[in-house]
């Protein structure tokens, strides 16, 4: 499932891509936009902007996202595409959405802090922004985040 979030959905956006699912967002683009990137791209539109379910270039490919909180628009769409939240987790770069590449240690030397290069043995990055993952407290702490939220 790839999805295309709207402006009003920026961490549910960064959520999604959390759990590895393909969530295309831009804040700066219009709705007409929007809607030709989603179809060209095979991509749902997650929105909460009625004005844009109304365009019918989307009446057929969007979900509406009923809820206020991200909490509670990740349950939702969660349920509603029968999402696996363990399945692709900590997969997707959270800012870029490019799917992780595992890197050897020692290419990472000199770009992660010294600690984290002595105590982590396995690192990803991401191939459009550069931008170094590795599983230690930020990640546990948004593992136990995930769970709560999910109610898992």
């Amino acid at each position: 499932m790839r999805f295309f979030a709207d402006a009003m959905l920026g961490k549910l956006a960064k959520w999604l891509r959390i759990l590895g699912c393909d969530v295309a967002f831009d804040p700066a683009i219009s709705n007409g936009e929007i809607a030709c990137r989603a179809r060209r791209e095979g991509r749902v539109i997650l929105t909460r902007d009625t004005l844009l379910i109304r365009r019918r270039e989307v009446r057929d490919n969007y979900f509406f996202v009923r809820d206020d909180g991200y909490r509670d628009q990740l349950r939702q769409v969660v349920a509603h595409f029968r999402i696996d939240p363990a399945e692709g987790l900590f997969t997707r770069c959270v800012r870029c959405n490019e799917p992780l590449t595992e890197v050897a240690k020692p290419l990472v030397a000199g770009k992660v802090p010294p600690y984290v290069y002595q105590t982590q043995e396995s690192f990803g990055s991401c191939a459009r922004c550069g931008r170094i993952y590795w599983n230690a407290t930020h990640w546990e702490e948004m593992e136990k985040h995930r769970k709560e939220m999910l109610r898992l």
